[in-house]
């Protein structure tokens, strides 16, 4: 996992030496760590210890970044880390830090490595231990150790020379944890010995914020693909499938594939209990199997699959066309379907394209969105995950001057200019006026045709049951978009006697609409359009009758059922609607409507 360096051997086999030296203190007989450690983190201690030069004073790693699943000892064996840097440290009054994010797994780092204290007469005679304070101080030249939580007032601006930052991922939505980091990171600078080890398993949900940041960086690094050599050196020492497997649940749910995650196999994890621990969970459903293998094996949960969530979930991430852009959809399409969807100031506008490719006939999708920047201080728990899309790319973030409809118009003039254009397709629940201004100024309109109210709810289940086929047979495509990831992990479906339906009151805080604005889009798509024809007419052609053009008139019930009788009749789709919207309303009134 770590490749060849150029390390300061004598260095790293001295401070690899002491760390094997050290006891376990939980375990009968207080065993070596030399016997029981795991060779992946000695090779990690080995290059603590090798990547500084004494002679120059120059360190050649200042970060590590290891990402390593749960129960693989890396509390213990960091506390041991640390004890032997103690050991090793010559700067008096010198500074290392052990920082947990909770008081829980503070604790614990602190009781390991009193304990290897306590259990070692070599070290009781220069370390003295005061569990009132979480502190190990070295008597021989007053440097010390401390265990501590995560919070703002973490440094005391004392000399820094390691800092230890366990399980970052459960930091991640924290606001202030940036600004700890750079803390953190700025008082190790004042040092030239100064390293942090950043030791963590993977989020049980989407990655955010600085864990986000500081996992994304260090895959660009180990990928080759951040070769800028101004930036602080980092060694990413990452246990996690390839993407192949990864989004894979039957690779990656096949046991024989487990050994390429688990560095710690057959020490403190077996491969007994990891089966039967598996085979438990996956009898409670998709989301306690996401879970249970974002933390074993360290899947990235940008894909959550609920119990009640939305099946094309689960072929998303197989999905992703990274050629696709704005620009690319108007040079592949024959056609392109623009859908909107949105609410009021609280909600996220969702711009959604859906195109027809003109040699295979796929379906093709980009999105993006905007958000009043309100939002973020309304909803807090997903403010830094907006922010993060924003960052990207992926969301506009727009002020009271409201210029999310001016933008998502340029969009459809866009596409209307390109030829491709079919219809704007818009969810009739939310602004629909302002749209039907603002495109009217674009020469797209309602009596024109290229633009379209969608009914919500159980109208949709034509859309959603036809993407989701398609997804899985690969015949839809879409662009790379971390924030439609999220969206897609977010929906939630819920059942009624006659239909299925999506709304944004079932997601909460957690936003869907950019994926509402692609069923709107696969509402009309579904029934195979062509630029400049109606879409019944499309159908009475395949009926192989003239075209209708069709009149808003009141039908009696023998004519409606005469309509339902033929999917052929233009009206058809029509009445179908109104026939579930009659049920819907009967099992909500319980049956008595």
């Amino acid at each position: 996992m770590i490749p060849a360096l150029p390390l300061d051997e004598n260095v790293a086999a001295k401070g690899l030496k002491i760390f094997d030296a050290l006891q376990l203190p939980d375990v009968p007989g207080l065993p070596l760590m030399g016997d029981v450690a795991g060779p992946w983190f000695k090779q990690i201690v080995r290059t603590v210890f090798g990547s500084f030069d004494p002679a120059t004073g120059e360190r050649h790693i200042r970060d590590i970044f290891c990402l390593a699943p749960k129960g693989s000892s890396k509390t213990t064996y960091s506390a041991g880390l640390m004890l032997a840097m103690m050991v090793m440290n010559i700067r008096p009054r010198a500074e290392m830090l052990f920082v947990g994010p909770t008081q829980a797994v503070s604790d614990r780092a602190y009781e390991q490595a009193a304990g290897m204290v306590e259990a070692a007469p070599w070290l009781k005679s220069r370390f003295r231990t005061r569990d009132h304070i979480k502190t190990i101080t070295d008597l021989h030249n007053h440097a010390e150790m401390k265990v501590k939580t995560f919070d703002l007032s973490i440094l005391t601006g004392s000399i820094l020379i390691f800092c230890l930052l366990d399980e970052i991922h459960l930091l991640g939505r924290s606001q202030h944890t940036a600004k700890v980091l750079r803390q953190i990171r700025g008082g190790l600078d004042k040092t030239s010995e100064g390293l942090l080890l950043i030791t963590t398993t993977q989020s049980d949900d989407i990655p955010v914020g600085s864990f986000k940041d500081e996992l994304y960086l260090a895959r660009r690094i180990r990928d080759g693909e951040y070769r800028n050599k101004l930036h602080r050196p980092m060694l990413p020492v990452l246990y996690e499938f390839p993407r192949d497997i990864a989004t894979n649940q039957d690779k990656w749910g096949d046991p024989a594939n487990w050994p390429m995650v688990q560095p710690n196999l057959g020490r403190s994890v077996h491969m007994n209990t990891l089966t039967a621990d598996w085979a438990t969970e996956k009898d409670k459903g998709d989301q306690s199997k996401r879970i249970w293998a974002s933390q074993h094996l360290n899947i990235e949960m940008g894909l959550g699959l609920l119990t009640d969530g939305w099946p094309g979930a689960e072929f998303w991430a197989g999905a992703v066309d990274d050629s696709l852009s704005l620009n690319s959809m108007l040079e592949r399409c024959e056609v392109i379907i623009v859908g909107i969807d949105g609410g009021g100031l609280d909600d996220l506008f969702g711009l959604a394209l859906l195109g027809r490719e003109k040699t295979t006939r796929r379906w093709l999708a980009w999105s993006h969105a905007w958000c009043h920047e309100g939002v973020l201080e309304r909803r807090k728990s997903i403010a830094r995950q907006l922010q993060d899309f924003a960052d990207a790319g992926e969301l506009t973030i727009v002020d009271d001057k409201l210029e999310d409809v001016g933008e998502i118009v340029d969009v459809v003039d866009r596409v209307n200019k390109a030829g491709s254009l079919v219809c704007v397709a818009i969810d009739n629940e939310g602004p629909y006026g302002v749209f039907i201004d603002a495109l009217s100024a674009i020469g797209v309109t309602e009596p024109g045709g290229q633009v379209i109210g969608v009914g919500q709810g159980y109208k949709l289940m034509s859309a959603i049951k036809t993407t989701e086929r398609k997804l899985a047979n690969g015949t839809l495509v879409h662009s790379k978009s971390a924030m439609m990831d999220w969206c897609v992990r977010n929906v939630r479906l819920e059942a009624t006697a006659t239909a299925i339906r999506a709304t944004k009151q079932n997601a909460g805080d957690a936003k869907i609409d950019p994926w509402c604005a692609l069923m709107d889009a696969a509402f009309v798509m579904v029934r195979n359009p062509d630029v400049g024809r109606s879409v019944y007419d499309d159908m009475a052609e395949r009926a192989g009758k003239e075209p209708v053009v069709v009149e808003a008139v009141d039908l009696s019930p023998d004519d409606e059922i005469s309509i339902l009788r033929d999917p052929t009749h233009p009206r058809f789709p029509e009445m179908r609607d109104k026939l579930n919207e009659r049920l819907a309303m009967q099992e909500d009134a319980g049956g008595y409507f």
